[in-house]
């Protein structure tokens, strides 16, 4: 199979992580990996997984999708049903809702970079050049925004 292509989106692309603060403000992108890359694996090769466990162990949790699931200490994630499991408890289910709830103002933080600029919405050059792309809109953005965040 093509590294830069992605089964989950069946397309090719690039992954790129990020992280938000609070209020759905993007604070930093990474360079771009392969499409073909899971999440938990992009961000433990990126350092990411490293930096947030450190933070929890600090007090500052981190909010994450069901795809960082038992990433570390600190990481909190969804809680999965799988085929095998009964449903998930009324706890469980409330517990996800919140969470989502939560989870939405970071992902606000990527939404604002793609619906500001027009260029991310649809890439369809070199893979290579994602990452350069999104940080630079990264630093756009936040020149726009500078001393409201």
């Amino acid at each position: 199979m093509h590294l830069w292509y992605s089964g989950k989106h069946r397309a090719f692309g690039g992954n790129v992580q990020f992280l938000a603060n609070a209020t759905g403000f993007p604070l930093w992108t990474s360079p771009q990996l392969p499409g073909s890359r899971n999440d938990l694996s992009a961000a433990r090769d990126l350092g990411v997984v490293g930096a947030l466990t450190a933070a929890a162990a600090r007090g500052l949790k981190t909010l994450a999708d069901k795809a960082y699931h038992a990433a570390g200490i600190g990481i909190l994630t969804p809680f999965k049903k799988t085929a095998a499991q009964p449903l998930l408890s009324a706890r469980q289910r409330v517990h996800n809702l919140l969470q989502a709830r939560a989870r939405a103002l970071g992902e606000r933080a990527m939404a604002l970079l793609k619906t500001r600029w027009r260029a991310l919405r649809h890439v369809s050059l070199c893979p290579h050049r994602i990452g350069a792309i999104v940080q630079a809109a990264l630093v756009l953005t936040q020149f726009e925004h500078q001393g409201r965040y």
